[in-house]
């Protein structure tokens, strides 16, 4: 395949990083600033918000693993590596690192709940919802690429052995 063909994705792989990079660095040190405010008052809604950040925080490591692996894979495909084992491996990374982002914001669900609960804000557990739900969707449709990509190296494995 020609070098750099896959360039528009590797660009889209890091314009996806950016703002959630951004949010890491400007936006969730803010609310934990206001949430230390509240917890000086004695609130107990303000460790809440801490467990939601830390979940938050902790959630950037394996979305940053898997634009990591996305961008190898990438890579593969640019140095004609796209049907061999080293891209079912970014795959299955790619699908475990979805898994424990959705686990993750599983375990955040009840601190949502409770937030929501007391800001009356019923929208906040559907956008919860929502962050377990679309690494779910990344996870299944890596797996299934997984598979196909297994299934593909398989049959030109049998190929090659029969000619």
């Amino acid at each position: 395949m020609k070098q750099g063909s896959t360039l528009f994705l590797k660009i889209a792989v890091i314009f996806i990083g950016i703002p959630v990079l951004a949010a890491c660095i400007f936006l969730l040190p803010q609310i934990a600033m206001e949430a230390m405010e509240h917890a000086a008052n004695g609130a107990i809604l303000a460790y809440v918000v801490f467990a939601i950040l830390l979940i938050m925080y902790g959630s950037a490591i394996p979305f940053y693993y898997a634009l990591y692996q996305s961008f190898k894979l990438l890579r593969y495909i640019d140095n004609n590596q796209a049907f061999s084992q080293v891209s079912v491996t970014a795959l299955k990374s790619i699908k475990k690192s979805a898994i424990t982002i959705s686990g993750l914001y599983v375990v955040a669900l009840p601190f949502v709940y409770i937030v929501a609960e007391w800001d009356d804000a019923p929208g906040l557990i559907l956008l919860g919802m929502v962050m377990v739900g679309a690494p779910m969707v990344i996870a299944v449709f890596a797996a299934v690429l997984q598979r196909l990509l297994q299934e593909a190296i398989n049959i030109k494995s049998e190929n090659d052995l029969t000619v």
